[in-house]
């Protein structure tokens, strides 16, 4: 998500290690952010942004398919619920945190919070949603609305930062101008570069649905996109619905074409130059 004018955000270290605990502030809000690895959650419960009403992300690490887990819950406040994900959620190695300095959250104001980042997280299509549904929008006075609404937007400004995309939906804009394709078997597949990899477009036709030629990794990114339904079935074909941000061109290419393949050498432009001569690889 991007605000189209320049802001800045303050990341404390309050241990002095850059892998441990980090504060999060931004320019002009009120809000104030955590994030912190498991193992230190003993050293964050000293913090006061946990002693707060707020809402919070776990996070795991890449899984299979290459997409991440993760859970979105609030709690008023919110260590007693990190406490219990302490000991019965094993995924987790991460959490991110949000809450208000001037302590203005309430409870329905961060189920609003939750709900909103579960609809998101759901609708992006680029994790694994740990929780078991979207649960409905809380009643809000118009005004309790507007406050929510205003601090989710500013808390999305600082998930990028902090390396999590799993709230927005790739962005086609954000490639170059020059499209890349690859070709098979009667079929050709569009995709833009971005700066995190490459991202077909929406109507890319991936290879058919059986491919004996795929590895065990590429037929599992397959089965995540499709029980995420960034994959559905057209026929005996597969078609993309939306954009999606893929961790290599090769990935990319060895998804869309059901078999391993280079992506520096298969994705080429019109004129038949390859990904890799563009780059300066040859």
């Amino acid at each position: 998500m991007s605000s189209g004018k320049p802001y800045s955000i303050k990341i404390f270290l309050p241990g002095g290690d850059p892998d441990g605990i980090r504060t999060v502030e931004k320019s002009n809000w009120s809000g104030s952010g955590i994030m912190f690895p498991r193992p230190l959650l003993a050293d964050a419960r000293q913090r006061k942004e946990l002693s707060r009403t707020g809402v919070y992300v776990l996070l795991g690490p890449p899984e299979e398919s290459g997409l991440p887990r993760i859970y979105v819950g609030e709690g008023d406040p919110i260590l007693p619920r990190l406490d219990q994900h302490a000991r019965s959620k094993d995924f987790w190695t991460t959490c991110i945190a949000f809450s208000s300095k001037d302590e203005n959250l309430n409870k329905a104001h961060v189920q609003y919070l939750e709900a909103r980042l579960i609809n998101l997280a759901a609708n992006a299509k680029r994790c694994h949603l740990d929780n078991g549904n979207v649960p409905q929008l809380p009643t809000l006075s118009e005004a309790d609305a507007a406050d929510a609404a205003g601090f989710l937007l500013e808390a999305m400004l600082c998930f990028p930062v902090l390396g999590v995309s799993v709230f927005s939906v790739a962005k086609a804009e954000e490639g170059p101008e020059v499209p890349l394709f690859l070709r098979g078997r009667g079929r050709r597949a569009e995709a833009l570069r971005l700066s995190r990899g490459s991202s077909s477009a929406p109507g890319a036709w991936p290879q058919s649905q059986r491919c004996p030629r795929s590895t065990p990794y590429l037929k599992e990114i397959r089965a995540s996109l499709r029980a995420n339904g960034v994959l559905q079935p057209e026929g005996e074909q597969l078609r993309f619905t939306q954009n999606y941000v893929f961790t290599s061109p090769s990935t990319a290419a060895g998804v869309l074409m059901g078999r391993t393949a280079n992506g520096r050498t298969e994705w080429r432009t019109k004129a038949g130059a390859t990904l890799k001569s563009i780059q300066g690889g040859e």
